[in-house]
C-alpha cells in the first residue's frame, strides 16, 4: 500500500472512532482526521512490531482496517485525557 493508501484508510479510521466515540472532541473534525490517520499508522505499525503481522498489499484487509481503527481509538481517548478538559475551563 502507498501513502495515499495510508491516509485514506487513517481518514476513514478517524471516522470510525469519531462514530464508536461520539462527544465534543477539543479539535473537531480536523483534529480527529489527523487523529485517525496518526493512528491508522501507529496501529500498523504495532501490528507488525509486536503481532508480527506483515503489512498487506490489499486495501481491504480487515486486520489492517481493525489495527487502524483500534489506533485511532486509542489516540482520540488519549487526545481527550490530555485535552479534553482544558476548553471546559474557559
Amino acid at each position: 500500500m502507498g501513502i495515499v493508501s495510508w491516509l485514506v484508510l487513517g481518514l476513514i479510521a478517524g471516522i470510525i472512532a469519531k462514530v464508536l466515540l461520539p462527544g465534543r472532541d477539543p479539535g473537531g473534525i480536523v483534529g480527529t482526521t489527523l487523529i485517525g490517520i496518526a493512528g491508522s499508522f501507529i496501529g500498523g505499525w504495532l501490528s507488525t512490531r509486536f503481532l508480527h503481522r506483515p503489512i498487506p498489499k490489499d486495501f481491504y484487509d480487515p486486520s489492517m482496517w481493525i489495527a487502524a481503527v483500534a489506533g485511532a481509538l486509542v489516540l482520540l481517548i488519549a487526545y481527550r485525557l490530555l485535552f479534553g478538559s482544558s476548553r471546559s475551563r474557559r
